[in-house]
């Protein structure tokens, strides 16, 4: 019998969503972000772009300006690890 399955999350798409969610947020590394400010920053960008939308604006600014684009990635993640031991 034939089964349909489901997408699923795994972890990693859950972190890559963060990643993504955080990088397409206004927060800045200036702004020293608490974990509830990283937390409403990620609802904000995803009630804004969604999850497609902030993953766009990640490719988009890659593609426009790597070099900054690269630099936020690196905040990013070296945030994402000190707000959850590693993502």
């Amino acid at each position: 019998m034939p089964t349909t399955t489901q997408p699923s999350m795994t972890r990693l798409n859950v972190n890559e969503a963060w990643y993504e969610a955080v990088f397409a947020s206004a927060l800045q590394p200036s702004d020293f972000p608490t974990a509830d400010v990283v937390a409403e920053a990620i609802s904000c960008a995803l009630r804004r772009f969604g999850v497609l939308g902030c993953a766009g604006h990640m490719a988009q600014e890659f593609g426009d300006h790597a070099d900054a684009a690269a630099s936020r990635m690196r905040w990013v993640r070296q945030l994402a690890y000190a707000a959850g031991g590693g993502r």
